[in-house]
């Protein structure tokens, strides 16, 4: 077939190396450390089905119809009410990636800058990319006062060239792929500078609910309400097959797009969002999610003791206090995706670090999840991948 039939954002596309995998092998087959899946044993399945008869029972065919763009009152409303923001600001979604999506969509030209960290998760480049956004990514490895500065420095060089800085995109808890968090003092720095430099910014939070250690900070929107859009994701706290998320914004933002997910999707699945409302609205959610929350934080002090007993020196990690990742650190000179079908081989599945950075950096890291895998299976990747890393150093 001819290429010049394809619009030119085609060739801003770039496949997801994750999705990659998942075609080319069987999760259960291997020790993927690869995805972001959440563990299936956290999916409440017999609640789900006593939920899903009495949304059939209370709401019947209307359940099943078309509904508004803006989400179903129900679950704005539930939505409002657990996060403390007025219901007019809340945007049901389908998914938060839909989220991440169509803020680009609203708000970047081609060309437009984007700024964020580096490395950053994943899907978002892939959406930047797509509206061919200019992405600067900064690293977030010194003091604060060195981390105000290179931010800084992007941006005068950004103005420099000219060039509009549309907006920040920022996961400030448990970072994917890190699994790091921004402090209440780098949160409200960054707050700063899109005051000063009057940009926007998306605070991408699907795991903040997922804190297995420390205290809760603020988010970035409670800082700064009418600057930030905040994303939010019911895949981490609930199932990943219902869908759904929220943006929660200033009405003037949510308006723009509201028309635009007229066109992408007209509505979210109207009887998931029931779903998801019943379900949070009856306490079945957080009673569920503290659940989760002692499984996964299981399964994380599993593989930090296990990298600790078998990975060889001059390998670091990040100790993530929630989430559902972390992020190894190989000395230079390692690359990650040369040495990914050695692993693969061996019956490993890792994300190279590489794809997470915008300038192709980061080729000595990769990312590990610890949320799908049980831990024996974790055992045993972790002892597979150790080894075979130990005959790279």
């Amino acid at each position: 077939m001819c290429a010049d039939i394809f619009s030119e954002d085609v060739g801003s596309f770039f496949r997801s190396p994750v999705r990659e995998i998942f075609k080319k092998v069987d999760l259960n087959s291997i020790y993927s450390f690869a995805g972001g899946y959440p563990s299936a044993d956290t999916f409440p399945l017999a609640e789900i089905d006593r939920t899903m008869s009495e949304v059939i029972a209370k709401y019947g065919s209307k359940a099943f119809q078309y509904g508004a763009t803006q989400g179903v009152p129900e679950l704005r409303e539930a939505v409002a009410k657990r996060c403390g923001v007025p219901v007019e600001r809340v945007q049901i979604t389908s998914s938060s990636q839909q989220g991440i999506d169509v803020c680009t969509r609203v708000l970047v030209d081609p060309g437009d800058v984007i700024l964020t960290s580096s490395p950053s998760y994943l899907g978002a480049l892939q959406s930047f990319r797509s509206y061919r956004a200019d992405i600067k990514g900064v690293k977030h490895d010194a003091g604060i006062e060195a981390f105000e500065k290179a931010y800084e420095d992007v941006i005068a060089k950004a103005h420099a060239e000219g060039k509009k800085i549309k907006f920040l995109y920022m996961i400030p808890d448990f970072q994917n792929p890190s699994g790091e968090s921004l402090t209440l003092e780098e949160r409200k720095m960054l707050v700063a500078l899109a005051q000063k430099h009057d940009f926007l910014i998306v605070e991408d939070s699907p795991y903040r609910e997922l804190r297995y250690e420390g205290e809760h900070i603020p988010t970035m929107y409670s800082l700064d309400p009418d600057r930030v859009i905040h994303l939010g994701s019911f895949s981490k706290i609930f199932a990943p097959g219902f869908r759904l998320g929220w943006a929660i914004a200033h009405p003037d933002i949510l308006d723009k797009i509201y028309v635009c997910k007229q066109s992408l999707d007209l509505c979210p699945p109207i009887f998931d969002q029931y779903v998801a409302a019943e379900f949070l609205a009856s306490g079945r959610l957080d009673a569920n999610l503290e659940k989760s929350i002692a499984l996964y934080k299981d399964k994380r002090d599993h593989l930090l003791s296990l990298l600790a007993q078998y990975m060889p020196e001059g390998i670091g990690w990040t100790h993530p206090e929630g989430g559902l990742f972390l992020f190894l650190t190989m000395p230079e000179g390692f690359e990650a995706v040369k040495f990914y079908d050695k692993a693969l081989d061996a019956g490993v599945a890792y994300v190279a670090g590489e794809f997470f950075h915008p300038d192709g950096s980061g080729k000595n890291t990769m990312r590990m999840n610890f949320s799908f895998m049980t831990k024996e299976r974790m055992t045993e990747g972790v002892r597979i991948l150790a080894g075979l890393l130990r005959g790279e150093m």
